[in-house]
């Protein structure tokens, strides 16, 4: 019987339709051609000219800036959706609003190995991944046009990763994503009715019910969410209370590594090896706002920072677009299920 599951973080409905008896399988598509050569990849290691000049990178030797010998390397993109240089002007056009494409985009380059996918490297190379993602967000926060920093990654074409070269991207924008905005909103009203972390409450429920969950460990927690919008969606949650990504710690940054390349890795296998986003929502850039001062003041309380990943695996169609319902053809306590057998 299909079921329409309400997600009071997200304010969205699903409709979870999984009649049709779906399994893992029925999801895997065939694989197309093999991975392109590394020759003219911008991204390899020798090909440092053809990027801009680095902004950060991660050597483990004195090797000189914009040349061989990094680890991780982290460059603007050549095509940026948004620009750093300029002025922020906000204005009205009639009934709209207009802000001017002050940004800054950026992309982590993630290896100097063409073939190595990130879910294939070791843990501590994952970690200076982590580490490189830590540093860019810092140095953004201090720009005070900025309001919001994603980091996200694209893994294969069907995801829009435009290359095969493992790398994940930054942009800074000058308002919040309104994807960001409607989970605040829920954050502030139930801290502000109930002086708790929703998604704290949400946290004890789901491991008190267990069905859902996947992985979890001392510092993390891996699960299917109740009503994901899409078929083996998974967040990762730090089990202690932090509201900003760029607060994790050393040994929080390794285990984290640890963690995302297991969840990785179970998808690989269990889909093999679809296509994926992974999105690390965190809090926004607490900027004063004129005339509302109080505006960030339980932020630190009420937000909690995770990691959203959705395989590629299905298509948005017309209904979704129309509707702004999703339609996942399995129950997420079965996803969470069949990832939580992989060994």
């Amino acid at each position: 019987m299909p079921e329409l599951r309400y997600d009071p973080i997200r304010w969205r409905w699903t409709i979870i339709s999984p009649e049709r008896g779906i399994r893992p399988k029925d999801f895997i598509k065939e694989k197309k051609e093999p991975p392109p050569p590394k020759d003219n990849c911008p991204f390899c290691e020798g090909n440092e000219d053809k990027t801009p000049p680095e902004v950060f990178s991660i050597r483990e030797d004195k090797s000189e800036k914009n040349k061989p010998g990094w680890k991780v390397r982290v460059v603007p993109n050549k095509f940026p959706a948004l620009r750093i240089e300029g002025e922020l002007i906000r204005k009205g056009v009639g009934i709209f609003d207009s802000v001017s494409g002050i940004g800054a985009h950026e992309v982590i380059i993630e290896t100097p190995d063409h073939f190595l996918q990130l879910q294939d490297m070791e843990i501590n190379d994952i970690k200076k991944v982590l580490i490189s993602y830590k540093a860019r967000y810092i140095d953004l926060t201090k720009d005070i046009r900025f309001r919001y920093i994603l980091i996200f990654k694209n893994y294969g074409a069907e995801a829009g990763a435009s290359l095969y070269h493992s790398h994940s991207q930054l942009i800074a924008t000058p308002i919040i994503p309104l994807a960001v905005v409607a989970e605040l909103e829920a954050a502030r009203e139930h801290y502000s009715e109930k002086e708790r972390c929703i998604f704290c409450d949400l946290l004890q429920q789901e491991i008190s019910f267990s069905e859902r969950i996947i992985f979890k460990n001392d510092k993390f927690v891996v699960w299917s969410p109740f009503a994901s919008s899409f078929p083996f969606e998974m967040w990762i949650f730090p089990l202690k209370h932090s509201h900003d990504f760029s607060e994790c710690d050393d040994e929080e940054l390794y285990e984290l590594s640890f963690v995302l390349k297991d969840t990785l890795e179970r998808i690989k296998i269990l889909l093999n090896d679809p296509p994926y986003n992974f999105v690390i929502h965190t809090a926004p850039i607490p900027r004063p706002r004129p005339g509302r001062p109080g505006y960030w003041e339980t932020l630190p309380y009420d937000y909690h920072w995770h990691i959203e990943i959705i395989p590629r695996i299905t298509y948005i169609a017309g209904f979704e677009w129309g509707s702004g319902f999703y339609i996942n053809p399995i129950l997420p306590e079965e996803a969470a299920k069949y990832l939580r057998e992989i060994k």
